[in-house]
């Protein structure tokens, strides 16, 4: 999936690895700002659409249509923009055509893509099909869809019927015009992974009243010769001569075995400006042969500028303690495959919200059809996970309310039945929103365990059914939770099930605890008997940091692909099992 990391802040986990606690928390998030600082964050996948069509309309008099088609891409605004064309097929209603559009698929977004096909009239074939001005050219009809309905089919692709949208009247009368398809294929053209475990001996120390605190980054040389960091290690705290944890480098990333590697060699410092200890460079295949035979490698320093060209090699050296390659899965394969993302959602029905009927509660129904932040959050999220739900049938819970002639409920069905708690997609968790709304009292307090353990329930019986299917559960809550050690509990049991949690604080709380609650910047959750989660399941962030910036479906579902993976390969869940 593009990402390659070793163990620090998350990077073991989009590999499919495990994040031990370490001590050395504080110093790797520093190196971890250094490594993103390069740009090396977020995962996704070049994909390679091709593009077929039959039964097009016939617009030439003595021959068959010469159709070409033209992708383009929906910005922020709403607005179109032209990004590819195919070359044009001569005289044919059923083409096939061979220039493919490659784009940068990202789970987190929704990607519009709309495709209009042209007839190009035969006094322009000889023309450059950039050059062509569209409103030369007849219409044959044009379809719309998201790139995620196109992986998420189990064979990547998709049938869509060409509408002609005619200016004199409305898109709801469109005629149909043939049938469309794109598939969709990832761009690997290998899925080895490499990982090593490397260490050095010998290391100059670098600090005044202690050892060097070393960590590694390792580069690609691109051709310009510029260094792009694709990989580190976290740090090795007063050691100077440090094993570090495995590191995963996808052959392909790096180019191929024999593209050369710069392995640098840094001394920690809290401040940002780590000091150079020493370098290499090497290639994987070099690399390998290091382990084969145990041999060690040199560190060296450049020689500062104005001085002959000689490198000042140094004492200490670089070793490769283990060196195997594996076949590395995608997020992409396992949609191919029919695995499936089920969402759920749980709403946070608690009296510190404020009286929905008033402006300036949480909950307030904006006559305007302003979404509050509750709806936003439900919308945003849905719309980008609705893809990957065969059904589109998603469990809705409330909590912290007080049902009709009932006690106070810490889970109940957000649609109002006591038998089943699935709505119809999207329109169908709002319309229950609202309808929760008039229909239950604000109560108390905010405890997240029953939820949790509701959600884990579901994934737990479709674990046992063996069914394809992983659960992403969406709680939004305005307030600080009562029951941490509870929910630490559940999550902590959840953390073995094909189960993430996404969590979306609104409103004006300290959420403190709900961050310790996200592993990304700490240790792992312990529960009260002292058991350790198995891997990271909880994502949160506060809407109010993210509204006026990044979309918080960014912010939520950034990690969520790597949680997929990290599960798949904990349990050794291969695609075509």
């Amino acid at each position: 999936m593009g990402n390659c990391c070793s163990d620090v802040g998350g990077g073991m986990t989009a590999i499919g690895g495990t994040t031990p606690s370490t001590s050395t928390s504080n110093q790797n998030d520093a190196a971890d700002w250094y490594f993103k600082s390069h740009g090396i964050h977020g995962i996704f996948s070049q994909i390679e659409l091709s593009f077929s069509a039959t039964n097009l309309r016939d617009r030439d008099v003595f021959s068959k249509s010469d159709p070409m088609v033209v992708v383009y891409i929906q910005e922020r605004d709403g607005a179109f923009t032209e990004v590819f064309r195919t070359e044009v097929v001569l005289n044919s209603l059923n083409p096939t055509w061979i220039t493919k559009y490659t784009i940068t698929y990202q789970f987190e977004i929704v990607q519009i893509l709309l495709f209009r096909v042209f007839d190009v009239d035969t006094q322009f074939h000889n023309v450059e099909v950039k050059m062509l001005k569209l409103e030369e050219q007849q219409s044959l009809g044009e379809a719309s869809c998201a790139l995620s309905e196109i992986v998420s089919k189990p064979n990547r692709s998709l049938t869509l019927d060409l509408v002609q949208r005619e200016e004199s009247v409305p898109s709801t009368h469109s005629q149909h015009r043939g049938k469309f398809t794109v598939h969709a294929e990832e761009c690997f053209s290998s899925k080895t992974t490499a990982e090593m475990t490397l260490k050095c001996l010998n290391l100059e120390s670098k600090d005044l009243f202690s050892k060097s605190d070393p960590f590694l980054v390792i580069s690609k040389v691109v051709e310009s010769g510029m260094s792009i960091p694709v990989c580190k290690t976290e740090v090795s705290k007063n050691d100077l001569n440090p094993t570090w944890k495995p590191v995963f480098l996808n052959i392909q990333q790096v180019g191929s075995k024999d593209s050369p590697l710069v392995i640098e060699c840094f001394n920690f410092n809290s401040n940002g400006k780590h000091d150079l200890i020493g370098k290499v460079q090497k290639s994987l295949a070099d690399l390998e042969k290091l382990h084969t035979g145990r041999e060690g490698e040199n560190l060296f320093l450049p020689t500062p500028v104005g001085h002959d060209n000689q490198n000042k090699a140094l004492r200490s050296k670089l070793f490769v303690e283990k060196y195997s390659e594996t076949v590395q899965y995608t997020f992409l394969d396992y949609l191919a495959a029919g695995f499936e993302l089920n969402f759920m959602v749980a709403i946070d029905f608690t009296a510190s919200n404020g009286n929905p009927r008033l402006p300036d509660s949480l909950h307030y129904i904006d006559p305007s059809g302003r979404l509050n932040a509750y709806q936003k959050a439900i919308y945003e999220v849905g719309e980008v996970l609705q893809f990957y739900d065969a059904d589109k049938r998603f469990p809705a819970w409330g909590f912290g309310a007080r049902p009709i002639d009932g006690p106070v409920s810490h889970c109940f069905n957000l649609n109002g039945s006591s038998n089943y708690c699935e709505v119809e997609g999207i329109r169908g968790i709002m319309m229950a929103y609202t309808s929760a709304l008039f229909n239950v009292s604000l109560a108390g307090p905010t405890l997240f365990g029953h939820v949790i353990n509701r959600a884990a329930m579901i994934a737990s019986q479709s674990l046992a059914n063996d069914a394809k299917k992983y659960f992403v559960l969406l709680i939004i809550t305005d307030g600080v939770i009562t029951d941490l050690q509870e929910t630490k509990d559940a999550l902590v049991k959840a953390s073995d099930l094909p189960l993430s949690i996404l969590i979306v604080g609104v409103g004006g709380a300290d959420f403190k605890e709900m961050e310790i609650l996200d592993a990304d910047k700490g240790e792992r959750l312990e529960s009260s008997t002292g058991r350790v989660a198995s891997r990271d399941i909880v994502q949160f962030v506060p809407f109010r940091d993210v509204q006026n910036g990044p979309s918080v479906v960014q912010e939520l579902l950034a990690e969520l692909p790597s949680q997929f993976l990290a599960y798949m390969r904990s349990r050794e869940i291969k695609p075509c099992s």
